[in-house]
Parts: structure tokens; C-alpha cells; sequence
């Protein structure tokens, strides 16, 4: 680890983001685990946060600093995408119990969602928001606006919502039903409320409130028929991660290269500006991503010579970080393999890069 102390040394990241280039080789977030037990032991992090939904995360955090729950039920319920059937989740998670407990509340290390708590194939109802937002505020505040009766009544199935047919025909959706419009004011009204009590509340509205608004401008967006409706729908998801990141400051986050990177991330033809993009724009240079790729995989063919991934072959140690301001910004990147990785083609929009050689 000796690149990144040296790395970090220069800079005081208020987020420090470290990406990769592909969810579905272990190499990665192994590799990631490594680098936030150093950041914890050697720099003192206490706290990461993960490309998963923002609200279930919530129970990983109890169970790494409480003890509450059964581990396979957390890691079943408290990851999206399927990731906490990851060995890496897996260890992770035990590795935060393991170093937590015992230590004083100030002293230990928080887990954290920062996505919103979508799928890629589909949307969750946003009554399950509304009403926690509502059920929150009640518990604090006398005069909250609407009722819970009201806001089941217009949510509705929550089936409805969740069809995946919506995500690629928005004549599907839901999100523009006249319950829905009314339900994006309840969420207005709601996290208004919120936003004007704040000082006399405690922790956690914050999240609910912007979920709940989020949740339902995703529902509207799903709803456009526009050829522009997927860029539409990536920007509303990484806007959202990113006010989640803002509101974790000292936080070491880990998370797709395309969505840390300072540039715009792009999916299927659509473009759209990435929550690192949307995060930097706000701290500047307090914000430091360092993206990761690799070399060499059984089924990916070795980079060819000339591309961005052959030259950091070449010039990177294994497992360490090479700063992107001496490489050259026109190096293409490798071809992908069509399964999901994507090789990382944006020098400039990194501070460093992280190379495994073999994964």
C-alpha cells in the first residue's frame, strides 16, 4: 500500500472513490476490502460506502455496529443487485463486525449505501418511503402534512411499479398517472417539512427525504417515451448517489468506474452526467477517484499494444496506482468482453489508476 500513502500524503480527500471496471470478477471488490482495511488501520476512514441501495445499507450498518440481526439475512436483505451473495460482501461485512465490536460508538466504522434503491431492470413503489418519511416526521412533529391512508391509497399495488416492463416502455410506467403527480407533492410537501423542522430532528430524515423525492422524479422519467428517457433515467439515478455521497464527507466509496469518474458515464448510447462527475463539480479537488482496471483474465483477450490497459502493463506494479497525470490522455482504451466490463478510457477524469495484472 505503499503508492497509496504516498498517493494520499499530497491530498485530503473529503470523499475518496475507488472504482472498478466490472462488478463480476472478485478480484475487484477483494481488492477494494484490502485497501479499506489499510485506510482504516493506517489513515483512519471510518466509514464506506458502496454502490447499493442507500436504505437498506441501513441494516448492514446496525448489524456492524450493533450486532443486530442474522448475518445471511443482512447480507440477503441489506445489498441491491444481488451483491451480498459476494464472498467479498461476505468478508467485508465481517470484517467491519469483527473490528467494531467492542469499541466506543466514536470509535467504530459505519457501512453505507449510497445508491438509490432501484434495480436496473425495475423501480420500487415509493410508498414504503413516503410512509417511513411520514412515520418519522409524526414521531417528532405535530402539524405533518397528508396521512398515511392517503398515501397508500395512492400508491396503490406495489406491483404496479415494480414491473420491469416499464423500465424499457415508458406507456408502461406508472409515473405519470394522476397518482403519481400527486404522490411527487406528498413527497414535496413531506420533505419540505422535513427541511424547515431539521434543527429539531435527529439523524436520518435527511436520507428518507431525499429518497422519497428521488424516487418519485424516477418514476415521472420512467414514464417519458422520449428518445431521451434512458440518459434521462441514468442522470436521476447518479444524481441521487451523488447528494448521498455529499452527505457523507470523510467517506472512503467504492462503485463502478462510470459512475465515479469525473466525466459523463455512458450506457446503451445514452449519456449522462456520472454522480462523480456531479460531486466534483461541488468539492473540486476534494473529491479523488482513482479508477481500477486490469491486464490479463482467463476469457478477455490481453490488451492489445498501443491501448491505455497495455501500457499500464508495462510501467504499473501489480496492485499499485500509477497518478494519470503522466499518461497520456489519448492512449485508447482496450475492447471489452461484452459481459459486463468496460474497460476505463477516461485518463482524465481520474486522479490515479490502480492496476491488477492478472484477476
Amino acid at each position: 500500500m505503499k503508492t497509496f500513502d504516498d498517493f494520499l500524503a499530497r491530498r485530503s480527500p473529503t470523499l475518496l472513490g475507488l472504482g472498478e471496471p466490472t462488478h463480476w470478477t472478485e478480484a475487484f471488490p477483494l481488492f477494494r476490502n484490502e485497501v479499506f482495511r489499510h485506510l482504516v488501520l493506517e489513515h483512519g476512514y471510518r466509514s464506506i460506502a458502496l454502490e447499493s441501495d442507500c436504505l437498506a445499507g441501513r441494516l448492514v450498518d446496525r448489524y456492524v455496529t450493533t450486532g443486530e440481526g442474522d448475518l445471511d439475512k443482512v447480507l440477503a436483505t441489506g445489498f441491491s443487485h444481488g451483491f451480498g451473495a459476494f464472498p467479498s460482501n461476505r468478508a467485508l461485512v465481517e470484517w467491519l463486525r469483527d473490528h467494531n465490536a467492542g469499541r466506543k460508538s466514536e470509535d467504530q466504522v459505519h457501512f453505507h449505501g449510497f445508491d438509490a434503491p432501484l434495480e436496473m431492470a425495475s423501480a420500487p413503489s415509493p410508498r414504503a418511503v413516503l410512509t417511513e418519511l411520514h412515520g418519522f416526521l409524526a414521531k417528532h412533529l405535530d402539524d405533518v402534512p397528508h396521512d398515511v391512508t392517503t398515501i397508500e391509497r395512492l400508491a396503490g399495488d406495489d406491483a404496479a411499479w415494480a414491473d420491469a416492463a416499464a423500465m424499457w416502455d415508458g406507456a408502461k410506467s406508472k409515473g405519470d398517472s394522476p397518482e403519481a403527480r400527486e404522490l411527487r407533492l406528498v413527497a414535496d410537501d413531506l420533505a419540505s417539512q422535513f427541511e424547515r423542522a431539521r434543527p429539531a430532528l435527529p439523524e436520518g430524515g435527511d436520507l428518507l427525504a431525499r429518497t422519497a423525492l428521488g424516487l418519485c422524479r424516477y418514476h415521472s422519467l420512467m414514464a417519458d417515451t422520449s428518445s431521451e428517457r434512458l440518459g434521462r433515467l441514468g442522470a436521476q439515478r447518479d444524481a441521487m448517489m451523488a447528494d448521498n455521497l455529499l452527505a457523507l464527507p470523510g467517506t472512503f466509496v467504492s462503485a463502478h468506474n462510470q459512475h465515479l469518474q469525473r466525466r459523463a458515464a455512458s450506457m446503451m448510447g445514452a449519456q449522462w452526467w456520472s454522480a462523480g462527475a456531479q460531486v466534483a463539480h461541488r468539492l473540486g479537488d476534494r473529491y479523488v477517484f482513482i479508477a481500477t482496471d486490469f491486464g490479463s483474465s482467463d476469457g478477455v483477450v490481453d490488451p492489445a499494444p498501443g491501448t491505455l490497459q497495455a501500457y499500464l502493463a508495462v510501467t504499473v506494479q501489480d496492485r499499485e496506482l500509477v497518478e494519470t497525470a503522466g499518461i497520456d490522455p489519448g492512449l485508447p482504451a482496450r475492447t471489452g468482453d461484452g459481459r459486463g466490463y468496460l474497460p476505463f478510457d477516461a485518463v482524465e477524469a481520474a486522479d490515479a489508476i490502480a492496476f491488477l495484472h492478472r484477476v
